[in-house]
């Protein structure tokens, strides 16, 4: 089975979430490809429907994912409708501080529900990434630091394994009940 680890990334999280997925997976014994999935928006199908499963992950930049990562759902959402499918969002919940933090499981279902109006994932997972000064424009800045927020490196790389090993189960699972 070749799983596809495909994310849009501005900072690098993403990325870096992406990667670490697939090392992952890899240690479960799933080929996988994690690429950018700029470097696949205008390939043929062929490319992404060799897969036999997808990941996929976007940074959330004021409660959406990336246009890269919607416009890749969209232009390929045949392909993932028949296929095992997982998907990520990286944003700042862990950055915040009470009473702005239990507002994230409400941010959350923010973000996904355009995605599930595209095709019926098996499981999403919100990931907190890195959030530096830099990140932000100066009025971001402002406000960021206004409301208390936190800047630093949120990446949980525990969750990510757990989250990662969740998905390498169940793709062995599903390998099972084909081979039955």
């Amino acid at each position: 089975m070749t799983v596809l680890i495909a994310y849009a990334s501005v900072h690098g999280s993403t990325a870096s979430i992406a990667r670490r997925i697939g090392e992952v997976l890899a240690e479960h014994g799933e080929r996988t490809d994690v690429r950018p999935m700029d470097e696949l928006g205008d390939r043929g199908l062929d490319e992404v429907g060799g897969h036999d499963a997808f990941v996929l992950g976007s940074a959330v930049h004021e409660m959406t994912w990336l246009p890269a990562a919607t416009e890749f759902l969209s232009r390929h959402r045949d392909v993932l409708a028949r296929r095992p499918v997982w998907l990520f969002s990286v944003g700042m919940p862990a950055a915040l501080r009470e009473p702005w933090r239990r507002l994230a499981p409400k941010e959350e279902k923010d973000v996904t529900e355009p995605l599930l109006r595209l095709l019926s994932p098996e499981g999403h997972r919100l990931f907190s990434g890195v959030i530096r000064p830099e990140h932000l424009p100066h009025s971001g800045r402002l406000m960021f630091r206004a409301l208390g927020f936190r800047y630093g490196d949120y990446r949980d790389w525990d969750d990510v394994r757990r989250w990662a090993d969740e998905i390498a189960r169940n793709l062995a699972s599903n390998r099972r009940r084909a081979a039955l």
